[in-house]
């Protein structure tokens, strides 16, 4: 972070009067944030000269960039956390981030159950944020192996992973972006994402301010808020995950509210190219539909003038310098258009999954590509078609049922705007199949679907044995589908059903 906080304390100098954030709590200057970025540094320095390891609440504010500042300009590394994390993921990312110290609000720390044993040190940060500290030195930033950045993120492990970026690769992130939408200096991007992510961090937070624009955030997410907010302030872009922007769509007043907006980013979990498609047209922008990860941050993406079968029917094409690949289950690359495990090399490569303190490096190939575990097929066009993660299967007596492609089959519905396909347990077949979709007009009864996909010729096997209308999927912090949370509501709503309803095949 030291070479934005060094970049914003000139502009400061320059030009204090610039808004560099607008939050819910009013506009704020390049002036007054570096003036808190500095008081705070200051007082960083007095508990120990050395740069520190510091996590921060992350709660789409000012504040947020305010305290990754102060850290910069101490040449330390931030470790974004969010001020809804549970105790027991605080507890997470003290043993694999082991912070020298917190900058967060009173109501934070309680609910992470900050402890004056570990943290004995306090001083006053900023506004009511509040700067506790262990009582031993801080450990060298060394142990970092140059990685300035770390946010937690689910994966698909079950344990929370603690990713960690370096400052090149999230200014490579946002370079490629910037040029890819044809961003201009001033400009104001929407953070509606939150900052408690590693995408959101890099393109709500670190983009706005390395474009010397302004980021422009609501707080709590809200459809409404975010359209009167994209209308006011005249955002140029923003990053959504497709939940959110098809929320934005069918939000009251939605119709041509984007119209001012260059371009939306979309990415980070399944699209229907159809939904979108709507979508757009209903806003009155530009969708740029992505393939990106907290590993490898934003990799792809399609033009502004491609056809929408390519900005929505496909995930974009690699950044320059970023290599994207598929190959088959020897790691042997696969011809265009085939279907195969997704592999990625390039200069947004994380630096490790922190534990213990420190990074630990990920598992490339000889080569040096990182495996995703998504399956992907390449066109000859360079660009690239995410099909789902590996192994998302139901097993329904005995056969293995994939996940994603019964999910683009009911997907290619035209009364479907949105799908999830998960497991519910039974008594004989070990596990059936239910589909929670999103409409956004009447329900639906599985009778409708399976006989939409009667009609369109799709297998019996890609069926779903449980069909639930629901007004939006399941999200997790971020935004993203959680699909835990999906399969929790699933079953149930499965046992809610009688076996013999039309629910039930």
């Amino acid at each position: 972070m030291k070479w934005l906080a060094d970049d914003m304390l000139s502009r400061a100098e320059r030009n204090p009067d610039t808004i560099a954030v607008i939050d819910e709590t009013g506009s704020h200057t390049v002036g007054s944030i570096m003036a808190a970025a500095r008081s705070l540094a200051d007082t960083i320095a007095d508990i120990d000269s050395a740069s520190p390891t510091a996590l921060i609440q992350a709660d789409n504010t000012w504040h947020t960039l305010t305290a990754a500042l102060a850290v910069g300009l101490r040449g330390g590394v931030v470790a974004v956390f969010s001020p809804h994390a549970t105790e027991s993921e605080f507890e997470l990312a003290l043993e694999d981030i082991a912070p020298d110290l917190i900058i967060a609000d009173p109501a934070a720390l309680g609910h992470w159950g900050v402890t004056d044993e570990v943290f004995p040190r306090s001083a006053p940060a900023f506004d009511a944020h509040i700067l506790r500290a262990t009582g031993t030195p801080f450990a060298s930033i060394e142990r970092w192996n140059g990685g300035v950045a770390i946010a937690m993120t689910s994966g698909s492990t079950g344990r929370p992973k603690c990713v960690v970026q370096s400052e090149d690769a999230i200014r490579y992130a946002c370079r490629s972006t910037i040029d890819a939408v044809g961003l201009r200096p001033g400009e104001a991007i929407g953070a509606f994402v939150p900052l408690s992510s590693v995408a959101a961090f890099c393109f709500g937070m670190y983009l706005p301010a390395m474009l010397d624009g302004t980021m422009v955030s609501i707080g709590r997410w809200s459809p409404t808020g975010a359209l009167v907010a994209a209308r006011e302030h005249r955002l140029a872009w923003t990053m959504l995950v497709p939940t959110m922007a098809l929320q934005l769509s069918v939000a009251e007043g939605s119709e041509n509210a984007l119209s001012a907006m260059r371009a939306m980013t979309v990415g980070g979990g399944p699209m229907n190219a159809r939904a979108l498609g709507q979508a757009e047209q209903w806003l009155d922008t530009t969708f740029l539909r992505v393939f990106g990860m907290s590993e490898c941050l934003g990799h792809t993406t399609p033009a502004l003038d491609d056809s929408p079968e390519i900005r929505l029917g496909r995930d974009g094409r690699p950044f320059p310098g970023t290599i994207v690949r598929a190959v088959d289950s020897h790691g042997i690359p696969l011809p265009d258009g085939e279907v195969g495990e997704a592999q990625v090399k390039g200069p947004s490569l994380f630096v490790g999954y922190a534990r213990s303190g420190k990074p630990v490096p990920p598992e490339l190939t000889p080569d040096g590509f990182f495996p995703t575990g998504d399956l992907v097929d390449i066109a000859a066009d360079g660009s690239i078609r995410v099909m789902g993660r590996q192994k998302q299967i139901i097993i329904r007596g005995g056969r293995n049922i994939d996940i994603n492609e019964m999910e683009s089959a009911i997907a290619s519905l035209d009364a479907v705007v949105q799908v999830c396909v998960v497991p519910v347990p039974d008594d004989l077949l070990g596990e059936r199949a239910a589909a929670l979709v999103v409409t956004g007009g009447p329900d639906l009864a599985l009778g409708d679907v399976t006989a939409g996909l009667a009609e369109a010729g799709v297998s019996k096997s890609k069926w779903p044995e449980y069909l639930f209308t629901v007004d939006d999927l399941p999200q997790n912090r971020v935004g993203k589908l959680s699909r835990a949370d999906a399969t929790t509501l699933a079953q149930s709503l499965a046992t809610q059903t009688d076996s013999n309803s039309s629910q039930n095949m």
